[in-house]
């Protein structure tokens, strides 16, 4: 059984057991959290949501907080002598989903 949900304005695809890094969010790590999927499949069968599916839940667990890999931002304009160098790191949390209920 899948099922996609929707945090941080993104899509993801999860399944029973999975690990993903999603934008951050509030919580303690060990807690629970729980989603409304957008779409819920078991092989043939697929229920979409208009734009949830009603009487359906995903829970998962927060596994870590943490922060991505630097991104380095550099603007250059030639011949003006301008050049700015700045870096990003972006904050996730990692989440293990726990069940998937109809």
């Amino acid at each position: 059984m899948y099922a996609v949900i929707r945090t941080g304005g993104k899509q993801y695809r999860v399944a029973q057991g999975d690990a993903i890094r999603v934008e951050k969010l509030e919580g303690d790590v060990g807690s629970t959290i729980s989603f409304e999927p957008l779409l819920v499949g078991e092989g043939e069968t697929v229920k979409i949501g208009q734009p949830l599916v009603t009487g359906a839940k995903v829970e998962a667990e927060i596994v870590a907080h943490g922060r991505g890999k630097k991104v380095i931002v550099f603007k250059l304009r030639r011949r003006k002598n301008y050049r700015r160098k700045i870096g990003h790191r972006q904050d996730y949390t990692q989440i293990r989903v726990k069940s998937i209920e109809v």
